[in-house]
């Protein structure tokens, strides 16, 4: 019977991993299609579906599929039309939250996040209520295993980005919007292609919460996260690493 019970864990286990990798795919194939009707449908030539293109190989997607979604972006008036979307707010403790997306029902988005926001004691906010907390900027990604804090910065720095900064599991260096796909293209010649590539929203300043409400912050982020409409969740909060790791 433990045996019988142990597969079936891991069953549980693998589905849950097939299911997160399975909505990872379905924003990456989004933003693919979004880049391709925007742009050019040609990577060289368009730098925002190159860098969508990079992420889907990252996340090891397959080529037809980022091939299919590349098609589908440019063929015109074809397939799926998505808007851009972003909702702002607040968390628990006054944390602000900005949400972008891509969705094809801006109407259904909108209602989904709100619901979100109220069920975690947030307050869901009008377009440009939080993001004068923010500075909008280029971000590029590396695994720290890919090179010391010092080698990063040094060659980040050298590139023309702005600030780079590195913790036990990732090296995030940070551009002016203008500048990030200069900023990327050295950066890969000494280090291979970043795991991200994307336009962000940095905190001016951070928020300190306590536990109570950092368990409220992080379920609406995860929420959040979880739709298939919302891209990418940004945030103000500061939640000490042992706090963390509670939660």
């Amino acid at each position: 019977m433990a045996g019988h019970s142990q597969f079936k864990n891991i069953m549980h286990r693998k589905g849950a991993q097939d299911a997160k990798k399975g909505k990872i795919f379905t924003k990456l194939i989004r933003e693919i299609i979004v880049s391709a009707k925007t742009g050019q449908p040609d990577p060289q030539f368009n730098a925002r579906l190159r860098n969508a293109m990079i992420a889907a190989r990252q996340a090891n997607m397959p080529k037809d599929k980022i091939d299919s979604a590349v098609k589908k972006g440019s063929s015109a008036g074809a397939g799926e039309n998505y808007e851009e979307v972003r909702y702002e707010g607040y968390a628990a403790g006054g944390v602000a939250i900005i949400a972008e997306g891509l969705t094809d029902n801006r109407n259904r988005t909108a209602s989904e996040v709100r619901s979100m926001f109220t069920k975690f004691a947030g307050h869901f906010g009008e377009t440009g209520s939080v993001n004068f907390m923010f500075d909008r900027l280029g971000y590029i990604e590396y695994p720290a295993n890919k090179a010391s804090e010092e080698a990063i910065f040094e060659a980040a720095i050298e590139a023309g980005a702005v600030d780079c900064q590195s913790n036990k599991d990732i090296h995030e260096i940070y551009t002016e919007p203008s500048q990030l796909n200069e900023v990327r293209e050295a950066l890969a010649k000494k280090f291979g292609e970043a795991t991200a590539v994307k336009l962000s929203w940095k905190p001016k300043n951070t928020i300190p919460v306590d536990q109570e409400k950092a368990d409220a912050v992080m379920k609406l982020i995860d929420a959040l996260e979880d739709n298939d409409d919302i891209q990418s969740v940004y945030a103000n909060f500061d939640i000490s690493e042992e706090m963390m790791e509670k939660l």
